[in-house]
């Protein structure tokens, strides 16, 4: 089974609060090293809700202005973000995730900056969806969209998106092969199982793992987890702070035990969800989305929030209990 080594370091900032007068910075958050060279802080972006405002990826989403969407990238960006989740799939009508990404940073892209996309599922121009990409053809295709949306000429992370159990080697292969072609500079999978995973392992490396995860949220996935860090695997949770809301955002009245610790350190109960994410191992890397620039700062500011021996004692009890997940 072939792994891919990576490092971390764990920054020594204090607890955060909401009413904070210091600039956050995503150094705060320890950093993490994708594939052994790609060095990235532990608090990133995710993409999939900047087009639009209110529920991400329906077709009859609500643009987002386009000025505030690409100062928030570049605001990102300052506060020390360097690690941006996208995908050629993320768009409302009027908005493209890419375009926006390509228009705020492109030109001059950040050296440091590491941008992760995602192929196999499929919209048309329409924002209808289709039929995963399986492929070597179809993938090939999506990733030549991606490299043409951003404006580069290679993709630093591609995830092979996965829905079902069956195998994957086909589609990880295709990858692969255009890895080995200067396409793509590193590989992940999304939404996948372990055994997935080592079907995987088996054709190429791969630097991270994308699956659903956060307080409450796949409790059954902690083995799962724990996995990728001894085999030096990123593990990349998606819906963190929306949960149940999933692409709809946080819409579910939050639980007492994740307000207890928030009101303890002056911290949002969003804050709280980050850090706990954060605190589940050094290799867990946190893209929080959004489309507004104070949700960023307070988002970039919980990768500074340290969480109390107490407070994860109170917090893994609500993530375990039987009506969690």
């Amino acid at each position: 089974m072939t792994t891919t080594p990576a490092t971390a370091t764990t920054a020594t900032a204090t607890a955060v609060s909401t009413g904070s007068t210091t600039t956050p910075h995503a150094s705060a958050s320890g950093t993490w090293t994708l594939g052994g060279e790609l060095t990235v802080n532990r608090v990133g972006f995710g993409a999939m809700r900047l087009p639009q405002r209110g529920e991400a990826l329906v077709e009859n989403a609500v643009p987002r202005d386009r000025d505030s969407a690409i100062a928030v990238l570049r605001k990102a960006v300052e506060l020390g973000v360097n690690h941006i989740d996208t995908a050629a799939f993320y768009f409302s009508p009027t908005r493209s995730a890419n375009e926006l990404i390509n228009s705020a940073l492109g030109g001059s892209y950040p050296d440091d900056l590491v941008i992760a996309t995602k192929v196999g599922p499929c919209r048309d121009a329409s924002g209808a969806w289709g039929t995963h990409a399986r492929t070597p053809a179809a993938l090939r295709g999506q990733v030549e969209e991606n490299l043409r949306q951003l404006g580069r000429d290679h993709l630093d992370v591609v995830n092979l998106r996965i829905v079902g159990t069956d195998s994957i080697a086909e589609r990880f292969g295709a990858l692969a092969e255009l890895r080995e072609a200067g396409l793509i500079r590193h590989l992940g999978v999304s939404n996948i199982t372990p055994e997935q995973l080592a079907e995987a392992q088996a054709i190429a490396p791969v630097v991270c793992v994308q699956n659903m995860y956060g307080i409450g949220v796949r409790p059954e996935y902690e083995d799962f987890v724990r996995l990728c860090g001894t085999q030096g695997i990123a593990f990349v949770p998606f819906y963190a702070i929306a949960a149940a809301g999933r692409q709809g955002g946080a819409t579910a009245p939050e639980s007492p035990e994740v307000l207890a610790v928030a009101e303890a350190h002056g911290a949002s109960a969003a804050q709280v969800r980050i850090a706990w994410t954060l605190h589940q191992g050094p290799h867990l890397l946190a893209i929080p989305g959004t489309g507004d620039p104070a949700h960023l700062a307070a988002n970039v500011e919980a990768g500074g929030l340290r969480l109390t021996p107490e407070d994860l004692t109170l917090l893994n009890g609500l993530h375990h209990a039987p009506e969690a997940g």
